[in-house]
């Protein structure tokens, strides 16, 4: 008999962005693997019929603080595993600031049709808020900050001293100024309330950060939105 694990289960969903997942005769999934397939809501299916290791058995979950369950309660939701939380846990509540940056990053590559360099480097940062989730839900650790071609170090220093390296002296937005760049200005700000959730969502009791990557991540990226905005100021990114 062929085991599938939590890590075949994930690879085969592409991380639990596709499925369903195909369980041939001969194969079982593990506990692991059925409590991931739940969590990332992944169907498993079974052409041949289900082996006897692969039939249902009742559903358990787990809070926090050790209670177990056997129905998923409405207002909780699968914070890893078959550990549910309150929908209003700081990490849920972050999670739902990803996915809005998400959709006003989309928007925003729309409002800057017309600046092609633009919509691409936008799709770079899309990708990168995108692995935002992956990184808390799985634990792992954010790449290497490096966006649209600038190191976190390079990040910081243009977005404090535009005017020395970008020509463009720091500025107040306007009515006036281009839909590209006002909807630019939008993300920057939804940036910026994205980081401040996602240290509500990883500090300890004592206020200290346990996922300081994110937040590096997140503070970096706020910059680089800054340096775009001096950018499309200053004409710097070609119209089409």
């Amino acid at each position: 008999m062929e085991l599938l694990t939590r890590e075949d289960v994930r690879r085969m969903s592409d991380n639990g962005t596709r499925g369903p997942v195909v369980v041939n005769k001969g194969q079982t999934l593990t506990p692991g693997a059925r409590d991931w397939l739940a969590a990332h809501k992944v169907q498993a299916v079974y052409p041949q019929g289900r082996e006897e290791g692969n039939l249902p058995s009742p559903a358990v979950y787990r809070t926090p603080s050790g209670a177990t369950l056997t129905e998923k309660p409405e207002h909780m939701t699968h914070l890893k595993g078959n550990i549910l939380v309150p929908k209003d846990h700081p990490r849920i509540a972050f999670r739902g600031m990803i996915d809005a940056l998400e959709a006003e990053t989309l928007l925003t590559q729309r409002a800057a049709a017309d600046y092609p360099k633009l919509v691409a480097e936008l799709e770079e940062v899309l990708s990168f808020v995108r692995n935002f989730i992956r990184c808390d839900v799985l634990d792992e650790p954010l790449q290497e900050v490096r966006l649209c071609g600038y190191s976190a170090a390079q990040l910081r220093e243009y977005s404090h001293y535009p005017d020395k390296h970008l020509g463009q002296p720091h500025f107040l937005p306007s009515h006036t100024d281009s839909p590209a760049l006002l909807a630019v200005n939008r993300l920057r700000t939804l940036v910026r309330q994205t980081e401040l959730s996602a240290y509500a969502a990883f500090k300890d009791a004592d206020g200290a950060v346990t996922r300081g990557d994110i937040i590096l991540g997140l503070n970096r990226l706020s910059s680089l939105m800054w340096i775009m905005m001096c950018k499309l100021k200053g004409g710097q990114y070609e119209r089409h």
